[in-house]
This record gives structure tokens, C-alpha cells and sequence, in this order.
């Protein structure tokens, strides 16, 4: 049995090194024995086995459905690229070893790392895969490549979940999607007929075994962080780059906001923006400032931790630090009924800007008619109990806004999210910083 065992360990990581080029973090060896951590696969004539029987019918009728029939051919495909050309999608952008090396190194490396934890249960309990059990074909045209090799636990399955697990760390906003589309790749090994139920179940729990084990490792660690921030660098742009001729006034950088605190997520003054919305904005700069106009920037993308200050400060009604700058005719406690305040925000998403525009000729802000952040129907662009000129200064700064691709929003002058923004339900959680 340990010589079965080493040959096809030996096998696993030589196909593994020559299909790809990362490095692992620690050696096979080192991995959690799954014949120790996991329960025996079910035998037959349990109710375990006949569950797994009833999921194989289940299985071949999926195979009906075309659009999962297909998705159930894609998942087949045994390379990195093409689990995470199929994971992508929920992840929200594309992962490459060309566009994203960071986020693929250490997918790779964990991937490499973790592979060979299916090797000795394979060997040890060397189960029947279902298309041998039937003596029938998988849907999948995989019989040659799986014929003798044990079904318990699921190559594909373990794959699939670990790198789900990654990149939700690396997008935690998207966890929900990369974590649905995760397990209908393991669902596929099911209705390819070359997996049992059983065998996708246990493999999940297997690679949260190899995520845990990834955790200790330094490298690891360093590498992720890494990743972290090249995805962070591919959805937002810093607006001082990207629109260098924009003033920036952070007021949720400062105290001067209507929570009377810096508030959480905001470790720097500075403003970021998606990369469409970030082209857009500097068209914007750039016709405000053949009229003699620079943009002044409150405040742009918004983590989520930044939202949920909000609302915490909201519950608390007796705090009212701030009510004479900007809510004096508003009960604090309304504020989640009238929706001055809310649990979600679409600055958070990355594409919405909260801005005025700078005179350069007197060098001071456009006299709006209000001030930003005031909680009041004064703050609607449409308000009439404001001065022509301040109507006007208005209109300047949304007619430039809506030429170049933003929309309004009907209760506040300042506030502009782009029409076509890439991450419309993708809600980040990143500090600015």
C-alpha cells in the first residue's frame, strides 16, 4: 500500500511541476493526513451509499439541461487556468498569470501545495468511481483518464473550493458568488458520473483542511497580502494620479463631517475611483477647466467599514455633535426613514463621486446654495429657494457631469455615480489609505 501510495504521490507532483511553474510553500509531507482526518467513504447498502445512488439519478438528469450540460464540460477541463478562467466571473475580474501575476502566484503556489492531499486516500480506500460502478461511460469523456484511480476524495472538488476560499479572501465582496459557482463545479463531478455525492462532499471539508494549513506559512501570508492589493490597485485608481488638476478635501478624513469623527476606512486624505469612473471624471476636469473651474472632491469610493460607521452613529440618537452644521431640522431619528442614512451606499461600489467646483479667478468654492452633507430638501439639485446664480453654479457642475457619462442624484447636488459602472453590485471594503 505505501508503495502504491508514493508512486502515485510521485506521479501527482511530477504532472504538477511540469504543467506549471510556482512554487509550493511547504512539502507534501507536511500535509494533513485526510485518511485520519476524514471518515471512511460510505459502504455499501448504508443509507450514506444509497444517498450517493439517488444523486447519480439526480446527476444524469441534469446532464438534460444544456447550459448545465455545458458548464458540466468546462468544469472537467484539469488545468489551473481553466478552474479559474471558470471561477473569474464571481470573482469579478479576470485571473491570468499575465494580468493578475500577483493574485496567480499565490493561487498557483496553494494549489501546488495542496494537490497531493488527495493522493494517499485515493490510494488507501481506492473506491470505485460511479461510471465503473455502472459500467457506463462519463458524460464527460474522462474514462480512460479516471478509470483506476479512486473516486474518495475529488481532485476537482478540492481545487475548486480552495481556490474558492482564496479568492474570497482576496474580494471578500464577492464571496457569495465565488462560493455558489465553487460548489456547482463540484456538483459537475456528479453529474459527469465521476464522482460519487460523498466524494464532493468530504472534499470541500479537505481543502478548509489545506486552507488552514496554508495559513501558518509566512510566505503565504506575504504573498496573499500582495494579491490583495493588486486586485484593490486594479478596481480603484488614485484620483491624484488619475485627475491631478482635482482639489482633494477628504471630509471623512478629517473630524469636520457630520459625525464629528474620522471615520473608519479612512486612514489618509485621499480619494480613489474605479478606473472608468476615474477616465470620466478627468473629461469632466478637463471641461471645467477651459471655463475657469477646478473640481473640489469630498469624498469618493467609501469602504464598507466607513457605511457601517454611519450607521452605528445613526443608532445612536443621542449623540448629536454635529446637528447645528448639518441636519438642524432633522430628528436624528429619523434618519434611516428618511434614507440620509443607509445600511448600503453606492459610493461603496466604487464608481460615485461627491464633489463642487473650485473658482479660479476668486479662488473659493462656487457659492452652491448649501453646504455638502446637509441633510435637508435645500441639498436637492432642483431646490428653487436658492439665488439664480447659485441655481446656475449648480447646473454648471451637473451639465459637465451628465456630458461625460455620470447621473445625479435627485436629493443631493454634490453626488454623481457613472452611468455604466463596472462593479454594480460589488460592494468594497478596502481602506483609503
Amino acid at each position: 500500500m505505501k508503495k502504491i501510495i508514493s508512486l502515485l504521490l510521485f506521479a501527482a507532483v511530477s504532472v504538477s511541476l511540469i504543467a506549471q511553474t510556482g512554487r509550493t510553500y511547504f512539502k507534501s509531507s507536511e500535509l494533513p493526513d485526510l485518511v485520519k482526518c476524514l471518515p471512511a467513504p460510505p459502504e455499501k447498502g448504508s443509507p450514506a451509499f444509497k444517498y450517493d445512488l439517488e444523486r447519480y439519478k439526480w446527476g444524469k438528469q441534469q446532464r438534460n439541461d444544456p447550459a448545465r450540460a455545458e458548464m458540466t464540460r468546462a468544469d472537467a477541463v484539469w488545468s489551473y487556468e481553466a478552474l479559474l478562467e471558470q471561477l473569474s466571473p464571481a470573482f469579478g475580474m479576470a485571473v491570468s498569470r499575465q494580468d493578475t501575476p500577483k493574485i496567480w502566484r499565490v493561487l498557483e503556489n496553494s494549489l501546488m501545495t495542496i494537490d497531493p492531499i488527495r493522493v494517499e486516500p485515493k490510494a488507501y480506500y481506492h473506491r470505485l468511481r460511479p461510471f465503473e460502478y455502472f459500467k457506463e461511460s462519463t458524460f464527460t469523456g474522462e474514462d480512460d483518464a479516471l478509470r483506476g484511480e479512486g473516486s474518495y476524495p475529488s481532485g476537482h472538488t478540492i481545487r475548486a473550493h480552495l481556490a474558492a476560499l482564496l479568492l474570497a479572501e482576496i474580494n471578500p465582496a464577492r464571496a457569495n458568488e465565488i462560493y455558489a459557482r465553487a460548489w456547482e463545479y463540484g456538483e459537475s463531478r456528479v453529474i459527469a458520473g465521476a464522482h460519487w455525492q460523498s466524494d464532493v462532499d468530504m472534499s470541500r471539508v479537505a481543502a478548509s483542511i489545506g486552507y488552514a494549513a496554508l495559513q501558518a506559512n509566512g510566505t503565504f501570508r506575504k504573498q496573499m497580502a500582495s494579491a490583495r492589493e493588486e486586485f484593490r490597485s486594479k478596481v480603484l485608481v488614485s484620483l491624484e494620479k488619475a485627475v491631478p488638476d482635482a482639489i482633494l478635501e477628504i471630509r471623512y478624513f478629517s473630524t469636520y463631517n457630520f459625525v464629528g469623527k474620522r471615520i473608519d476606512g479612512y486612514r489618509a486624505p485621499t480619494a480613489y475611483l474605479t478606473r472608468q469612473a476615474a477616465d470620466s471624471l478627468k473629461a469632466v476636469s478637463d471641461d471645467v477647466m477651459r471655463m475657469g473651474y477646478r473640481l473640489k472632491i469630498y469624498d469618493a469610493y467609501r469602504p464598507q467599514r466607513a457605511v457601517d460607521h454611519f450607521v452605528r452613529w445613526a443608532a445612536d440618537v443621542a449623540d448629536t455633535t454635529m446637528r447645528r452644521y448639518f441636519y438642524p431640522d432633522v430628528d436624528k431619528s429619523r434618519l434611516f426613514d428618511e434614507e440620509y442614512i443607509m445600511a448600503k451606499s453606492g459610493h461603496t461600489r466604487g464608481s460615485t463621486v461627491d464633489l463642487t467646483l473650485f473658482d479660479m479667478t476668486t479662488e473659493k468654492e462656487l457659492d452652491m446654495g448649501g453646504t455638502f452633507d446637509w441633510f435637508g430638501i435645500e441639498s436637492h439639485p432642483d431646490y428653487t429657494g436658492i439665488t439664480p446664480e447659485q441655481y446656475a453654479n449648480r447646473m454648471i457642475l451637473r451639465e459637465a457631469m451628465l456630458r461625460h457619462g455620470f447621473k445625479p442624484l435627485p436629493t443631493e447636488w454634490w453626488h454623481f455615480t457613472l452611468k455604466d459602472e463596472p462593479f454594480p453590485d460589488t460592494y468594497f471594503n478596502f481602506p483609503v489609505k
